[in-house]
């Protein structure tokens, strides 16, 4: 009688942990704020260790990026159309979505010509609040790998070369990613989804993911 009662228990137990956990992730999903031009991520993506430099030539680090809210996006000084437009987007987002602390980072995946002088320049041109970064050419490969960016040079006549890369814009919260937007970015949209996303940045629980 003691077995069948203990099995019972046990059953029961098992019963009540899974409708708890049914409860949680429904309560997490219907906690997701709906995006119209990206992805929320149901837990953050962990964000590895890396060092670069920001346009002062001062170290750029994994601490700096989480200490606020931050629009991660990767591309290069020399990038003809691509990178100035989404740039000048996400500059008129920054007014029309006014998230507290709200930062906007450019990694540059072509440090070769990006020192920290033309990058300041570049991203200061859109904004003057706007960061940059860059570094030795594995840091930026190794974050863009951690990020599922794209990024390939190619090599064009005459010696010179461009750089492909995906043209994806990344919320970063404390925990990590958070949410991905993809092209093509409205400004209007984009400044609603991160307004519906604001209220839930860093609040999460269950950590990043690796």
């Amino acid at each position: 009688m003691g077995t069948v009662r203990t099995r019972w228990l046990l059953v029961s137990a098992a019963a009540c942990a899974a409708l708890a956990g049914f409860w949680l992730a429904h309560q997490l999903d219907r906690q997701a704020p709906a995006l119209a031009s990206g992805t929320w991520l149901p837990r953050p993506k962990a964000i590895e260790d890396f060092t670069l430099s920001d346009v002062a030539g001062k170290p750029y680090t994994r601490a700096e990026l989480l200490a606020a809210p931050t629009l991660v996006y990767f591309g290069f000084t020399r990038c003809p159309d691509v990178c100035p437009t989404t740039l000048a987007k996400l500059a008129q987002v920054l007014k029309q979505a006014p998230v507290p602390g709200l930062r906007v980072l450019f990694v540059s995946v072509d440090p070769e010509r990006d020192t920290p002088p033309v990058l300041g320049l570049y991203v200061h041109a859109f904004d003057p609040d706007f960061q940059g970064v860059t570094g030795e050419v594995r840091e930026i490969a190794a974050l863009a790998r951690n990020f599922a960016v794209a990024v390939n040079r190619v090599e064009l006549p005459g010696g010179d070369y461009t750089m492909d890369h995906s043209a994806v814009v990344f919320l970063v919260d404390a925990a990590g990613i958070a949410a991905i937007f993809t092209p093509p970015f409205e400004t209007a949209a984009l400044a609603a989804d991160l307004r519906r996303a604001a209220p839930l940045l860093g609040a999460r629980r269950g950590g990043p993911r690796p």
